[in-house]
């Protein structure tokens, strides 16, 4: 089964305020670029992986994210991640109407394409399943199958959130990169361990980071 994958982008400037202990002001839109430039590389590297539509109004993101190969679609409905995710999957099935289609959240700097293809391949076999992040209370990944809705319940606490909607969450081990987003300093440190991408390596050089 081949995926095309949505992924939402808030403007740069606005990304990633949770780091605010490890990168200013100035650092932070460019370590929230280089994440999703890595997350897009590694996901369009993946096997199951045919397509990867990017939600996003900031113009610098959407042409380095184009010129990587991702479709950029605007954020038309600006009404916050559910909205912008909800478009995004209905624009891709305008042309492709029984794609099957997973979000996948921007900012996994240490994704693999072969955990990826892992997660994809076990959520193919429901019509509608998740994955949570690494701390246990987010979602990293939704996907729906090519006869199924996504509808997102990104927010506080997802997880529980997509499992009370009826999601099937995916129990698969050694998938640790699509587990792995980074919000907060100990975040980013943890990503580091697993190894980044070309992108978030170049930028996060220059920062300060004990422990990692």
């Amino acid at each position: 089964m081949q995926w095309t994958l949505v992924i939402p982008l808030k403007p740069l400037t606005q990304a990633k305020s949770r780091l605010a202990d490890t990168a200013g002001d100035g650092l932070r839109p460019g370590l929230a670029l280089a994440f999703a430039q890595d997350t897009v590389g590694a996901a369009l590297a993946c096997a199951a992986v045919s397509d990867v539509a990017v939600v996003t109004d900031d113009e610098l993101a959407g042409r380095k994210l184009a010129a990587l190969g991702a479709r950029i679609v605007p954020d038309s409905p600006a009404g916050g991640l559910n909205a912008a995710l909800a478009h995004g999957a209905a624009v891709v099935r305008e042309t492709h109407s029984r794609t099957p289609v997973a979000t996948l959240n921007a900012d996994l700097p240490a994704l693999r394409p072969a955990e990826l293809a892992v997660v994809l391949g076990a959520a193919a076999e429901f019509p509608r399943a998740f994955l949570a992040d690494a701390a246990g209370l987010g979602t990293t990944l939704l996907a729906a199958g090519p006869d199924g809705e996504l509808r997102p319940e990104f927010g506080i606490d997802s997880r529980s959130r997509h499992r009370s909607s009826g999601a099937r969450e995916l129990e698969v081990a050694g998938v640790d990169s699509v587990r792995q987003d980074v919000d907060t300093g100990d975040d980013l440190r943890a990503a580091l361990a697993l190894g980044v991408g070309p992108y978030t390596a170049a930028v996060s050089a220059g920062l300060l980071m004990p422990g990692a």
